[in-house]
């Protein structure tokens, strides 16, 4: 029995939550009991943290806080870090709400602008906040969803900026995956926000079963009696699958196999074929299921493997109802873009109840297939591991095909975080009592890495916080520079910064304590060694500072000759295995990355490339080539080399050994400092290299310290000294001016404030100086193109096409761009700024065709570009044109801005 002054507590609990009440009744199931301490917390009116598991139900403490500020009359923002999410989650609220009440903005989609509950995406609001929208007068609360999105090295601190620049009488309702630092996060909330309840919760209401699929079959991860909910930090594995894992590794010979009586090694062990992972899953009842596979290729490859096996996992009412929907959704499509998408190979796999996921494909094929996987009718999807980020595509099971991915530079082992997110999607609320996450055999596959893998449920969040140009002059018209530095210091980036100071500056006493011991080690009776080994130390210095500066001057000059080759010039390469003589058959002036063709004295035929030719290359003459070549014509190719070899008398084949003024400095102080060296007494000493190991370890040592202390004056007041180095540029360029002291905003700078897209200060350089006043609008999409487009790996192994030539209206507004580039990222290596992300060419000619009124298919023929990229990239480029729209100084460039965008704007990409 409760006692009178506990129904007293709760009677007034439940007057003060009424609406809370009335939005549980609303629902199928009951809280559980952190979504009910979190929906407490929103209808006291504090701000709200809660951290918990993929697939727990978070998102329903946003939607109660929708409703929440519905019902008293405020405006309430929902954010999303991507636009798939932000439709899906419009669509839900629409359905609640009317249509009526929900608007939708996501930079290429304005819906209903005006209304009480607006999705968005996290950077519309951040402009809004930057613009002094009066929106934002009346907005009671901002749900950041998958706000742990602020880990992301590229848009990470759009996040931050909200968080901290939100007025006051706002509240923000926090969801974020669960993160193994939510309480320091939290901390930090509560400094900035004020009052903020942080809920964490660790349980999964949907149990998650780990397995390996192996050729023999499918195995759970853990021995029986291990609890897969809390397993600890070294769980007993499954003895039958360690068993046949270890006799795989002692069979494939990596631990010492013995051959076979034929005398042969047995084969290595490799994954079980697609279609039969896909087979076992069925037969187990694991499907619907996610395969996570790393590579847009991959993911590809895998569905047109498991259908060319004749598999199908529909019934024929499936069929005919993914039919109807395909139909329904694609209606509105052209007939010829749907062919360049590979409409009905694409339309076969979702029939047959296969289909893809990746970022490769443009966003209505995604959203089909988000649609039918979410109806039941999709029974297996192959995607990358953007589909772990937030869309509701709830599976049975989730399968990973290997342990390791590919990040942009190296393959690397998942990470737990990584681990926890991927197999977070398993497991359906209201569907499954359990879900399970299958790793499959590949080859390195270690079952005991992938127990401690799946145990061990860490997933810091870390800041990537770093202010931009854009939000530099916003600060400084909004808040002046001393009141933006402290803005600027309440960033989450330098909380964490100012809570790690406090280990390293015990790391520097311990270094000082050895470096004392170090520098007794090493004394010499002849005079001050410690001094001595400072100019060995020099010398080191000057000798490596030598060595990158011919290497720079090399590479310098390698670019420049490369790029100004004629045909019929001849090169002699100095070194390697392009070493020797040949002639250019097909020039290439590319500033960026000239890669002629030529044919060898050995009647070869390759693109001389920079990052090839380490020991560089000379021009030594010309030769008449024939008037017809073809290079895949053997022939041809040995004409080419007679020639050279024939004409190799009337070469100049010395050496020229030109030397720089630096190279000379350099070699002077070189030898200044090898004269002080000889004259000093320490020279003489005996037992001068012991001392001179003893010596090495103490600047070795020096040198960590320096490291330490660096990073601790970098970390004290860090981000406001990027700011400062931010302003220096700013007024270097004419952005600002001082005014007694105080920077103020010039003309350039207030339009600079509109500019938000990637590259903002080389697009504000571009308009400023005129380099773009020339271009039609074709040519304008193309230019801004270079400023947004980042390449991927397997896309760039051919050079660009610059419609109208290099030397063109185009080629010459890109050449400018890049000049103003480099100046901006000179001035940013000068005051220690990271590299300014460089112009790329890869779809000048696809974004130049489509802005001209091309097909999908005739832009995408010669492009190594995936459709859905080019679509991604459109919609980027338009939002990029919308802003230099508004606020280009020129009449001309914003008039070719919305004609580009009206060109852009049709077809896939309208859609």
């Amino acid at each position: 029995m409760t006692s009178p002054a506990e129904r007293y507590t709760a009677s007034r609990a439940r007057a003060r939550h009424a609406d809370l009440a009335e939005f549980e009744a609303e629902l199928s199931f009951p809280l559980d009991p952190f979504q009910r301490e979190a929906c407490e917390a929103v209808a006291e009116g504090h701000s709200v943290l809660v951290a918990a598991p993929t697939g727990a139900g978070k998102t329903l403490v946003g939607e109660y806080a929708v409703r929440h500020a519905y019902r008293k009359g405020e405006k309430a923002f929902y954010t999303t870090p991507i636009k798939a999410l932000s439709n899906q989650k419009f669509h839900d609220l629409a359905k609640v709400y009317g249509p009526e009440n929900v608007g939708l903005l996501t930079g290429d989609t304005t819906l209903n602008h005006e209304a009480d509950i607006i999705v968005m995406t996290t950077e519309v609001l951040r402009n809004m906040i930057y613009a002094g929208s009066d929106t934002l007068d009346s907005l009671g609360v901002v749900i950041l969803d998958e706000v742990h999105y602020l880990a992301d090295r590229f848009r990470g601190s759009v996040w931050e900026e909200v968080i901290i620049h939100l007025s006051e009488r706002t509240s923000i309702v926090s969801l974020s995956a669960t993160v193994s630092n939510a309480e320091e996060f939290g901390a930090w909330l509560g400094e900035v926000r004020g009052d903020t309840r942080v809920v964490v919760s660790e349980h999964r209401p949907v149990p998650l079963w780990p397995h390996a699929l192996l050729r023999e079959g499918i195995f759970d991860l853990y021995a029986p009696g291990v609890d897969p909910q809390d397993p600890g930090p070294t769980p007993r594995l499954n003895p039958e699958l360690e068993a046949i894992t270890k006799r795989a590794r002692h069979d494939d010979g990596r631990g010492g196999g013995r051959p076979t009586r034929g005398g042969r090694r047995p084969a290595a062990r490799r994954a079980p074929p697609r279609f039969a992972v896909v087979d076992v899953l069925d037969q187990q009842g694991l499907l619907p299921a996610i395969v996570f596979v790393f590579s847009r290729a991959g993911c590809e490859d895998a569905v047109d493997q498991v259908r060319a096996s004749g598999m199908v996992l529909t019934t024929e009412a499936e069929r005919h109802e993914i039919a109807r929907i395909i139909e329904e959704r694609c209606e509105g499509v052209p007939s010829a873009d749907l062919g360049a998408l590979g409409y009905h190979r694409w339309r076969d796999h979702l029939e047959a109840g296969i289909a893809a996921h990746h970022a490769g494909m443009i966003p209505l094929f995604k959203e089909v297939v988000e649609e039918l996987f979410a109806a039941g009718l999709i029974k297996v999807v192959y995607a990358t591991e953007t589909l772990a980020l937030g869309i509701n595509m709830p599976a049975r099971s989730v399968v990973l095909e290997k342990l390791v991915k590919w990040d942009g530079q190296a393959h690397k082992d998942l990470t737990a975080g990584e681990y926890t997110q991927l197999t977070g999607r398993a497991g359906r609320r209201g569907i499954d009592v359990e879900g399970h996450a299958v790793v499959v055999e590949h080859p390195g596959f270690d079952a005991p890495q992938l127990g401690r893998l799946a145990s061990r449920r860490t997933y810091p969040l870390i800041s990537s916080f770093q202010p931009s140009y854009n939000m530099a002059v916003n600060l400084v018209a909004q808040l002046g520079a001393g009141r933006a530095r402290e803005v600027l210091e309440m960033s989450f980036a330098q909380y964490q910064a100012d809570q790690s100071v406090v280990g390293k500056a015990r790391r520097a006493r311990e270094l000082d304590s050895t470096l004392k011991g170090y520098a007794e080690a090493a004394a010499c009776d002849k005079g001050d060694f410690m001094e001595y080994a400072a100019l060995r130390e020099r010398l080191g210095r000057l000798q490596k500072q030598a060595s990158k500066q011919a290497t720079r001057a090399r590479q310098e000059a390698t670019a420049s000759t490369l790029a100004a080759l004629r045909r019929g010039d001849v090169v002699r390469v100095g070194g390697g295995r392009r070493a020797g003589l040949a002639a250019v058959v097909e020039p290439d002036d590319n500033p960026v990355a000239p890669r002629p063709v030529v044919v060898t004295e050995h009647a070869r035929v390759h693109r001389l490339a920079i990052s090839e030719l380490h020991h560089g290359l000379e021009k030594v003459g010309t030769v008449k080539l024939p008037r017809r070549f073809d290079s895949r014509n053997a022939r041809s190719r040995r004409e080419v080399a007679q020639v050279i070899v024939d004409s190799r008398g009337h070469f100049d084949l010395a050496r020229s050994k030109r030397r720089t003024p630096a190279a000379d400095e350099g070699a002077a102080q070189e030898l200044e400092v090898r004269r002080l060296m000889r004259e000093h007494p320490c020279h003489q000493c005996p037992d001068r290299e012991a001392h001179a190991r003893w010596a090495e370890r103490y600047h070795r040592t020096l040198r960590d310290k320096d490291r330490v202390v660096g990073e601790i004056q970098r970390a004290t007041g860090s981000i406001a000294r990027v700011f400062d180095k931010r302003l220096q540029i700013l007024d270097a360029l004419g952005y600002l001016d001082m005014v007694d002291g105080e920077p103020e905003l010039t003309r350039a700078g207030l339009m600079m404030r509109r500019l938000y897209a990637e590259n903002d200060i080389v697009i504000a350089e571009a308009l400023r100086t005129g380099a773009w006043d020339k271009l039609h609008p074709p040519a304008l999409a193309a230019a801004v193109s270079t400023l947004l487009y980042q390449g991927r790996r397997d896309d760039e192994s051919r050079p660009p096409r610059v419609p109208g030539g290099p030397g063109g209206v185009l080629g010459g507004a890109l050449k400018d761009t890049l000049r103003l580039w480099s100046k901006v990222d000179d001035m940013q290596r000068e005051r220690g700024l990271p590299d300014l992300p460089a112009p790329h060419w890869g779809i000048v000619g696809p974004i130049h065709g489509w802005a001209q009124g091309k097909g999908l298919d005739v832009v995408l023929k010669d492009a190594e570009i995936a459709p859905g990229d080019m679509v991604r990239w459109c919609k980027q480029v338009i939002d990029a044109l919308d802003q230099i729209a508004e606020v280009a100084p020129s009449a001309s460039v914003r008039a070719a801005a919305l004609h580009a965008i009206t060109g852009m704007r049709r077809g896939v990409v309208a859609y």
